[in-house]
């Protein structure tokens, strides 16, 4: 299943509601769902917010279901950047001493069984797996 969205915060209700309605079809647990949608949420405004230089920007996000695991990408034409390249952020430093950013990224990666990124044919290709059952 693939949808295209606007890269917008506006369209991130409908983002939601199409990851949202397919992982209770397939009986995803409330508490999974929740870990998964804040992770959507977050790769998704990163795209929305960081992608592109101008608007009119879209995202394909594509959503499967293999065994247990819910495999979903997101796929824009937008600046390439790969999350993974950028260093996890120090939690152990007070936020005034943080540096702003990446802690999205971060509870992605800690929350998912597995963040991916791939670069092909001038798309950013970012996936996350996650066991839903």
């Amino acid at each position: 299943m693939e949808v295209v969205f606007p890269a917008t915060d506006e369209a991130l209700a409908d983002v939601n509601a199409f990851v949202e309605s397919h992982l209770e079809e397939a009986g995803c647990k409330p508490g999974t769902m929740m870990k998964i949608m804040v992770a959507v949420e977050e790769l998704f405004v990163n795209v929305a917010h960081y992608a592109y230089n101008e608007p009119g920007g879209e995202v394909h996000v594509s959503l499967d279901f293999e065994g247990d695991n819910m495999i979903l990408s997101m796929k824009d034409t937008g600046t390439p950047f790969n999350p993974l390249e950028k260093a996890d952020p120090d939690v152990g430093l007070g936020a005034e001493d943080r540096q702003i950013g990446g802690l999205g990224i971060f509870m992605v990666k800690k929350t998912m069984d597995e963040l991916k990124y791939d670069y092909v044919d001038g798309c950013n290709i970012v996936t996350i797996i996650h066991k839903i059952k």
